[in-house]
């Protein structure tokens, strides 16, 4: 069987997000592929038949379907396919607030494709999710200022409108105490982004053994301690990169990661590219 790991190019390089509109005209099979990103299909047109590792959804138009990150898929179409395909990394979309929440969308004990269900047995949710989809394709496509917020919550609506009608609780349901225990050390992560932040203090903070922090903050949270630090770190580099007028090493020692190799190689984790292209492509797409 091949396989091959797709790779997702944003034309946004601040919205990890791509959406377009396509038709097919053919009946064949696609290869085996998988991406980092979520993916929805929206079919306007025509049927397709998906296969998700051992599951298969056939689709016809109105009918919507969820791809988890990672997952294993091909499809199938029928001739005269118009479908919208919109793919999106789960991490951007979520803040210091609701961070918590992606644990809900990380698979970490079941995949994503088994909450399609929502979609076939509510109607109404179907359509409020299509809708969405339609709403950001329009907004990609416009680029009227203030897209990328709207952008961005357009998907927080799709995540909720999932979680909120996920009878069976195949998204992994969470106790509101395990977010509030966890508070302290969001808020001391965001407070101390510019130094070296070392697990065993954090420990102290939640009053909990090493092991047993690192266990329960990936189970919570959906991202291991050391992970959420460093996209946390990253961000806001980002943000310094675009906003203030400092050397890559300079911004490297802003955010806590003097070592430049380190740096480097964590900005293109999340980016896919050195925080100097980074720049590069933000000035190339504000002129535009």
């Amino acid at each position: 069987m091949e396989v091959y790991n797709e790779k997702v190019a944003y034309e946004n390089p601040l919205l990890s997000l791509r959406i377009f509109q396509t038709m097919r005209d053919d009946d064949g099979y696609t290869n085996w592929h998988y991406h980092k990103q979520l993916e929805l299909l929206l079919i306007l047109e025509g049927s397709l038949d998906v296969y998700v590792d051992e599951e298969s959804f056939h689709l016809c138009p109105g009918d919507v379907v969820l791809i988890g990150a990672s997952e294993l898929h091909r499809d199938r179409s029928a001739r005269s396919l118009d479908y919208i395909v919109l793919q999106f990394d789960l991490e951007p979309f979520f803040d210091q607030s609701t961070i918590p929440y992606m644990r809900y969308f990380s698979e970490t004990q079941k995949p994503l494709s088994k909450a399609n269900y929502i979609f076939a047995e509510s109607n109404a949710v179907k359509k409020q999710a299509a809708s969405y989809i339609r709403q950001i394709l329009t907004e990609a496509t416009r680029k009227e200022t203030g897209y990328e917020l709207a952008v961005s919550v357009l998907i927080k609506q799709i995540l909720l409108l999932l979680l909120r009608n996920d009878s069976r609780k195949v998204l992994i349901e969470q106790d509101n105490f395990d977010r509030m225990r966890l508070k302290p050390v969001i808020d001391y992560v965001e407070n101390h982004l510019m130094d070296r932040i070392q697990v065993e203090e954090v420990c102290k903070i939640a009053n909990m053994s090493y092991y047993y922090f690192v266990k329960y903050f990936k189970k919570t949270i959906g991202l291991s301690f050391t992970e959420y630090v460093n996209y946390r770190k990253v961000k806001w580099a980002e943000r310094i990169l675009l906003t203030k007028d400092l050397s890559i090493s300079e911004v490297g020692e802003r955010i806590g990661m003097p070592n430049m190799a380190h740096f480097y190689k964590m900005f293109k984790k999340y980016n896919d590219c050195s925080p100097k292209q980074f720049q590069r492509k933000m000035l190339v797409w504000n002129r535009q």
